[in-house]
């Protein structure tokens, strides 16, 4: 090949080279860019919908009595006057002989409260 042909084509693969993996304009480097702003969209995204939900919680507990009153009853243990508030407790087995009354579907060692507004403090 004539020196004259060699010339253009080593320009050509030098810029080839540098088109794709050279500076932060390389197409690598432009793909990487891209695929992290599709990742960060999504997450805005996500974003969006967690502040959209929480707003409606939050329009919830302002406006909503009876979302108040669940919260009272399932976090506080509240109840209204004449009701009686049941707590269950868990029912393990720990022993060999409680084992085979908890196999036949007998509960073993589990309490059941209840307890009126009146009740409480005695």
């Amino acid at each position: 090949m004539k020196r004259r042909h060699i010339l253009p084509i080593v320009a050509m693969a030098a810029a080839g080279y540098f088109a794709l993996f050279g500076g932060d304009y390389g197409f690598f480097a432009l793909r990487e860019l891209e695929r992290q702003r599709e990742r960060e969209e999504a997450e805005v995204e996500a974003l969006r919908a967690e502040v959209e939900a929480l707003r409606a919680r939050q329009d919830s507990l302002e406006h909503d009595p009876a979302t108040i009153e669940r919260i009272a009853r399932e976090r506080y243990g509240m109840i209204r006057p004449g009701e009686r508030l049941y707590r269950f407790t868990d029912c393990r087995p720990s022993g060999s002989g409680e084992a085979g009354a908890a196999a036949q579907g007998e509960a073993v060692g589990c309490e059941v409260e209840g307890q009126r507004p009146s009740e409480r403090g005695s």
